[in-house]
């Protein structure tokens, strides 16, 4: 029997511009696409004048459609996974389906691509050397213990965060670690409104007070260094 192949293929951020070449032959090959939302991965098939079957992939479903998916591989199709934006997997859908494809020695490829985390890191000018990913802090059950934990981290640590959050967790950012350490903000990376803004918790604070905030957020975060 040859077995098929599970590609995990990173998409844009936001400028549906930054995909690479490989990406889309691949969506343009594969058997059929798994997509976290079929109208945002429809917006990028279009550009590129790929028709192809879309397949929801989600968080609410991914445990059920495994098992069929599974057969679909083992009867030799190849499939790309996507999410709304990013590479699959990192705060988002995507490790199940892996680890099950591993545990069923299906072959897996990951193309490299756009991560939200590394530009945000890299404007924020603070180390880049050494860091950590929190992605998204617990809402609720766990949240306080998670802060408590991370206040002996030295490492640069980084978080996404939703524009309705933001507030509420860069003051708590500022009670457990001090107005003082040093963050940064960066939303809509790619966008036509791309904006990083840094300085301290207090200043930063602040600044996205006064304003109404929108878009996917990357908050970097300053370890302790003391």
């Amino acid at each position: 029997m040859i077995m098929g192949k599970l590609f995990i293929v990173p998409t844009p951020i936001g400028n549906l511009e930054d995909i690479t070449f490989r990406a889309v032959r691949i969506l343009k090959e594969a058997s059929f696409i798994l997509a976290e939302d079929s109208r945002q991965t429809k917006k990028l098939l279009a550009k590129y004048e790929i028709e192809k079957k879309i397949v929801p992939h989600h968080t609410r479903n991914e445990h059920k459609t495994l098992k069929n998916i599974l057969l679909h591989l083992k009867g030799g199709e190849q499939i790309a996974l996507v999410t709304d934006a990013g590479t699959p997997a990192i705060s988002d859908p995507g490790f199940l389906l892996v680890r099950a494809c591993i545990n069923e020695n299906i072959e897996i490829e990951c193309l490299p691509g756009p991560t939200a985390f590394v530009p945000a890191l890299v404007n924020s000018g603070l180390p880049s050397h050494n860091f950590c990913f929190e992605g998204f802090l617990p809402h609720k059950k766990g949240r306080q213990k998670r802060l408590k934990e991370l206040t002996q981290e030295k490492r640069t640590m980084i978080f996404y965060e939703s524009p309705y959050r933001l507030l509420k967790t860069l003051s708590q950012f500022a009670e457990f670690y001090g107005e003082e350490r040093n963050v940064s903000v960066s939303r809509e990376l790619s966008k036509i409104y791309e904006e990083t803004y840094r300085g301290s918790l207090a200043e930063v604070i602040k600044y996205f007070s006064s304003k109404p905030v929108k878009g996917e957020l990357v908050i970097i975060l300053e370890g302790q260094q003391k």
